[in-house]
């Protein structure tokens, strides 16, 4: 099969396609026939040496996917082979053949492009972990997601409309705010231009949020800390402007607040598909019924992944960025 599996670190020319195996499905695992798979930031650091792969992972980059059932492992029904399927993986996307477990595979609803389908997993799988299960949003509550037009915030706009939840985001232009505003954004702050703290206070009536989705880290938490009101949750879910911060601990305890975070690649299986099976109780209805549908920004064949990672690099994009294999 044709794959993506660079042999060494560097910039997008890197991607370039290769001759693979096919892969064998193991116990509970099966093998997809690859249509698309969703370009995702994880893809980039692994691509420029900086995000190994988790142990037992294959080299071949690529988090998610959907395709077609075309083989089974031990232990899952003969009736999976010929469904289309959406799934979670830990690695080997980016191929015409992946295999994955059969826990985090989800059905492909009908009126769902398999294009569309392969930009859900990985940003649905962790908005809904860290917004919704870390982060405990209900329906009524007021959030703030940094990043407002990339996957994870056109996923976190999407499931706030879905579940009742007023949703503030932050974007870098005027361009990007009013895009995200499009999308369903109740506030969109121009980081650039404005202090989103003040905004927040203001949009909030002082009140403050409940939950702060933050991918930035950094001088970001102290800021989100103060956006945050009375038993506020603040979820990590990167560190894209720095790994550490300086955080004021009387304040956590005078406001009862709580910092928590996550990261999904490095969790077992067995986790993925407890959390596939609740977004197919919780979501999938939303998903089967249009209500929620993933934004694409753009599609490229497969063999134009440098053109791919170069728009994801260049931060230009709006939604998900997605290569596309087989029609």
């Amino acid at each position: 099969m044709q794959a993506i599996d660079p042999a060494e670190p560097g910039g997008p020319e890197v991607l370039t396609l290769v001759e693979r195996p096919v892969p064998r499905p193991g116990a509970g695992e099966v093998l997809i026939r690859v249509a698309a798979a969703g370009v995702n930031r994880p893809d980039v650091l692994q691509r420029k040496g900086g995000y190994p792969p988790p142990p037992g992972a294959p080299s071949i980059p690529g988090l998610e996917l959907a395709g077609v059932v075309v083989a089974v492992g031990e232990g899952v029904v003969a009736e999976a082979v010929g469904q289309p399927v959406c799934a979670l993986v830990a690695g080997g996307a980016y191929a015409e053949y992946a295999v994955a477990p059969w826990g985090t595979c989800l059905p492909v609803p009908e009126g769902l492009s398999l294009v569309e389908a392969a930009a859900i997993p990985e940003t649905l799988f962790t908005v809904w972990t860290n917004l919704f299960e870390r982060g405990y949003a209900v329906e009524g509550d007021t959030v703030l997601v940094h990043g407002g037009t990339s996957g994870i915030g056109t996923t976190a706009i999407a499931l706030a409309g879905a579940f009742g939840l007023t949703i503030i985001v932050t974007a870098g232009s005027d361009e990007k705010c009013a895009a995200a505003r499009r999308l369903g954004a109740d506030h969109a702050i121009n980081y650039r231009t404005e202090d989103f703290v003040a905004r927040v206070k203001e949009i909030t009536g002082g009140r403050g949020c409940a939950v702060v989705l933050d991918m930035v880290g950094g001088d970001y938490v102290p800021r989100n800390l103060q956006c945050l009101g009375e038993d506020g949750r603040h979820v990590s879910i990167a560190v894209q402007g720095g790994a550490s911060a300086t955080i004021p601990i009387f304040d956590i305890m005078r406001r009862r607040l709580t910092l928590t975070g996550s990261t999904l690649r490095p969790r077992d299986a067995g986790f993925k598909s407890m959390v596939a099976d609740e977004l197919y109780r919780t979501v999938w209805p939303h998903v089967a019924a249009g209500r929620v549908r993933p934004v694409i920004d753009r599609t490229f064949p497969f063999a134009e992944a440098p053109a791919a990672h170069a728009r994801m690099e260049a931060g230009d994009h709006v939604g998900k960025i997605v290569l596309v294999m087989h029609g």
